[in-house]
């Protein structure tokens, strides 16, 4: 992605401490790098309308707690679920709301996303096309990236989740049903349907083109979570691990070689795409901390980690490197779920 040039941000939110509630608005100016940056995902309170991104420069360490209020002068709205870049825009799913925001690279929106039924996700499967997770669909929305207009939807029961692209196939998870399914994005139609038990929301492809998909389970009928490892051509299960019945594992993503997946599951777990066991302990314990985001800089490989504490103060933003040291801290909105990365 291309460098976003030098913007001078003014009345932004800058916090030394945790507090309760945010403090007034400071009218002090901050100028960012030209490197690129880090989108932080904060879904505010359910019914609240704080939703927000955060910004964060590695360069300079600056972060501002609502990049898209600083730059549009209204606020996202209630619960911002994910974030993604197609094209030269990003797509801010704001669930609640009912809509995908349009952004260009200022973070200027452009355009809204509207037809939706609990947006939680959006990939991108040609220049031109999208799909679109939804929690009230029942289905899969195309979307037409240069009209921002739905134009159908792709029938799959339940909540839809994650999804992942590879061989011109779409792998999609699902937190109401025990299936992946499978979509053709040469016909947009519904092509397979692979077990993998219940709610499967986190799903990932490694450096081999594997594709990983962690399943929560179900505590309260014993079912425990799963992570299988499925091969994109024939469709057939090639490893599956069992949590222990107290785990509660997400947040599955990948390292910047693509050859081991970190989770969280109360600390932060890794596992070598190449292991044939779950790992016993925590690559980075809790210790306290109520890991609720994670994400992996691609460029860097530095892992950054969100504590959203109670849910109600805005959220610490840890950094990490490849050991599990602590490098770096810095605050964002209000529970924050995940990380974009230029």
């Amino acid at each position: 992605m291309k460098k976003i040039a030098v913007i001078f941000i003014f009345n932004f939110l800058f916090y030394s401490c945790v507090k309760d509630k945010p403090s007034a608005i400071t009218q002090e100016p901050l100028q960012l790098s030209r490197d690129k940056k880090v989108y932080v995902i904060n879904e505010g309170g359910f019914g609240s309308s704080q939703a927000s991104v955060s910004l964060y420069d590695p360069a300079t360490g600056q972060a501002v707690e609502d990049f898209y209020k600083a730059q549009n002068n209204e606020t996202l709205g209630d619960v911002a679920q994910s974030v993604s870049f197609a094209g030269n825009n990003f797509y801010l799913v704001v669930n609640n709301s009912n809509k995908i925001i349009v952004c260009d690279r200022q973070f200027k929106k452009t355009a809204e996303i509207l037809n939706l039924s609990s947006p939680r996700y959006l990939l991108a499967v040609t220049n031109s096309k999208a799909y679109v997770s939804e929690l009230g669909s029942a289905g899969i929305s195309i979307i037409d990236l240069n009209s921002n207009v739905k134009t159908g939807t792709i029938k799959c029961a339940g909540w839809t989740e994650k999804m992942a692209l590879i061989y011109n196939k779409v792998f999609v998870t699902n937190l109401r049903r025990n299936y992946v399914y499978v979509l053709n994005t040469l016909t947009d139609q519904l092509s397979d349907s692979i077990v993998v038990g219940l709610n499967a929301g986190n799903i990932v492809i490694d450096q081999n083109d594997k594709v990983w998909v962690m399943s929560d389970g179900d505590q309260q009928n014993n079912v425990p979570a799963r992570l299988y490892r499925i091969n994109p051509v024939s469709h057939a299960i090639e490893l599956n691990l069992t949590f222990a019945a107290q785990d509660l594992p997400g947040n599955l993503c990948l390292n910047k070689t693509k050859d081991t997946l970190y989770y969280i599951n109360n600390g932060v777990f890794r596992l070598p795409i190449s292991a044939g066991a779950l790992p016993q302990g925590p690559f980075i314990p809790a210790n306290g901390r109520n890991f609720y985001g994670l994400g992996i800089n691609p460029e860097s490989g530095i892992l950054y980690a969100a504590d959203a504490l109670d849910y109600v103060q805005r959220s610490n933003i840890y950094l990490f490197d490849l050991k599990g040291n602590q490098l770096s801290f810095f605050k964002a909105g209000i529970i924050s779920n995940g990380f974009y990365f230029e």
